[in-house]
């Protein structure tokens, strides 16, 4: 059967059908993308830093440094050369590709995502998989949405259900991955992709299980049932203090992503074994001393340890350290891989340095110890990802313990009382206002009376093409090399006015001067409302943006621009009409 038969064929079943079959097909592919992340992560992170750990400390040495450095420079190659989009978590990139692009994501950022975060993750830099897992998960589905017909202005429920079976895959947690679409991604818990996202998470989970097992990623102790005051008591202290962590690690990382942005004298490709050089020395000093290889890679096997058994508050105390600087760094300089495990395991380590503190303080058992390191890990994550839902279900998921849930709950509202204070964007956010881009143009209001209300800088267009004289050599010029219909007009002393292509070409075949016309104009702080009637009442169906009254021309906004803007808000099949998101 040929891909068009199949195009042919799924064009005369029934929507509802289609959107059934093609978000099994999703959930399939991103579950079983994302299991084969993670099992080749395991396995070179164990044909490497494992194996190397039973030899002598020479041979360690020498082995992991060539290890990581190996990795960090072909990462580097990699992104460089191929896919630059490919660096960091993919979850902002995921998310601006959802809005901006309609769910479209080039089948390169998939395949240079994949590999870089096995080679970057598995090769010891301090990353995370999931958010890889998401970005190349919804844009795998957003690929096959492709193949079987589908526009590129019509991916959005592809990427979605992509990236909801891409994380339940990633940490066996499908209640967590559809909270944290809905709450991250798209924004909206009562989305009307609800329903894509639910299947493919289900479906997502029933791979994970079907090739890797059933088992919670981190096993706890036994009898871990919150039931000491003093427990509650700590509770809000470990809140705080992972919650203090992970605003650091957000501040500290945009830091150094900034000005790596502007560092010139270290070449692009080069710059994530800076990274990988720090984390090796961090690294190896505490392997030395601890026996420790919990700041190469995702430091699951340190956090297992800790969950199941307990840890010394000293050893878990300069993982923290070591791990936050590792994770900075190897994320700041421009490496592949996410943030959700180092978040975890800084949440994890903290609330067990605080709880074996507390515990020569106040009567705290082993069990009540591990319980705070289970409320770090959801506390942490919250702060930093701003998503609560999702930080109090996947911990619980992960885990497996429902008892947990209330003292997550309240670990969790001191986490957001913490980042509302000092944080106005969760990471990723911070990311995408990192790279230039407004938050107000990516992710729009939810109804159409608050996108009304938005100011026009929202939708303009901020390089216009504008005649500063009326020669018949720069006018034919301008045409030549601009394809518009109209352009705005500014001569000294005179009105700002419009030039219509139309009458420029007439112009010329009459051999006459071109005739401008009065233009319209509003400011950027007007409302899309405003501007609504402007364009009605122009006769160019053209407006032009100034910066006050009679003031200098800053951009031009179209009728087009604005249909464009409505078609960004409309219905998942990019149609237009009633202005509802999901």
């Amino acid at each position: 059967m040929t891909l068009n038969s199949i195009r042919s064929y799924l064009r005369k079943l029934p929507q509802r059908t289609r959107s059934i079959l093609s978000t099994s097909v999703y959930g399939l592919a991103a579950g079983g993308a994302a299991v084969a992340f993670q099992l080749s992560i395991n396995l070179l992170f164990n044909s490497t830093f494992v194996a190397l750990s039973s030899q002598s400390k020479t041979i360690f040495l020498a082995g992991s440094f060539a290890v990581i450095m190996a990795s960090s420079l072909a990462v580097g190659v990699l992104l460089a050369s191929f896919c630059r989009e490919a660096a960091g978590s993919g979850i902002p990139q995921l998310k601006l590709a959802f809005w901006k692009d309609f769910g479209y994501v080039p089948f390169r950022v998939v395949w240079v995502k994949f590999v870089a975060g096995i080679i970057s993750i598995g090769g010891g830099s301090s990353l995370g998989r999931e958010g890889p897992s998401v970005h190349f998960a919804g844009g795998l589905a957003s690929n096959l949405g492709g193949l079987m017909g589908e526009a590129k202005q019509n991916r959005r429920n592809a990427a979605a259900a992509g990236a909801a079976a891409g994380l339940a895959a990633a940490f066996n947690t499908p209640l967590a991955a559809i909270t944290f679409v809905l709450e991250e991604i798209i924004e909206d818990l009562n989305s009307r992709f609800l329903g894509s996202v639910l299947l493919a998470s289900v479906i997502g989970a029933l791979v994970v299980h079907g090739l890797v097992g059933k088992q919670p990623a981190f096993s706890l102790a036994n009898d871990l049932e919150p039931s000491s005051w003093w427990l509650y008591a700590a509770t809000p202290f470990v809140a705080l203090a992972a919650s203090i962590v992970g605003l650091t690690f957000q501040k500290s990382t945009l830091n150094l992503r900034a000005r790596n942005k502007e560092l010139t004298s270290v070449p692009p490709w080069l710059r994530p074994c800076l990274g990988g050089f720090i984390t090796w020395v961090l690294g190896s000093a505490v392997f030395l001393q601890t026996h420790s290889l919990g700041i190469f890679g995702l430091g699951y096997g340190d956090l297992s340890t800790a969950l199941s058994q307990g840890f010394s508050w000293k050893l878990a105390a300069i993982l923290v350290v070591a791990k936050l600087i590792t994770t900075i760094v190897c994320y700041g300089f421009g490496g592949c891989g996410g943030i959700f495990s180092p978040l975890l395991f800084l949440g994890g380590m903290t609330g067990a340095c605080l709880g074996g503190i507390f515990g020569h303080i106040i009567h705290l058992s082993v069990a009540d110890q591990i319980v705070l390191a289970v409320v770090g890990m959801s506390s942490c994550l919250g702060a930093v990802v701003r998503a609560p839902v999702t930080s109090i279900l996947i911990v619980f998921e992960m885990t497996h313990e429902f008892s947990l849930v209330p003292i997550l709950m309240l670990g969790t509202l001191v986490s957001q009382a913490i980042r509302h204070r000092f944080a106005r964007h969760n990471f990723y956010e911070e990311i995408l206002i990192q790279d230039g881009h407004e938050l107000e143009h990516v992710i729009p209001p939810r109804d159409l009376q608050s996108w009304q209300q938005l100011p026009v800088s929202a939708i303009a267009n901020f390089h216009p093409v504008i005649l500063q004289s009326l020669t018949e050599d720069e006018i034919q010029k301008t045409l030549a090399a601009h394809p518009y219909g109209y352009f705005p007009v500014v001569l000294p002393d005179q009105p700002i006015q419009m030039l219509s292509r139309r009458e420029a070409e007439l112009a010329r075949v009459q051999h006459r001067p071109a005739c401008v016309e009065a233009a319209t104009t509003c400011l950027a702080s007007q409302t899309i409302r405003d501007l609504q009637l402007l364009l009605m009442e122009s006769n160019q169906a053209v407006i032009i943006v100034l910066d006050r009254p009679n003031g200098k021309v800053l951009g031009i906004l179209t009728l087009h621009d604005l249909l464009r803007a409505q078609v960004s808000l409309g219905k998942p099949d990019g149609t237009s009409g009633a202005i509802t998101v999901g």
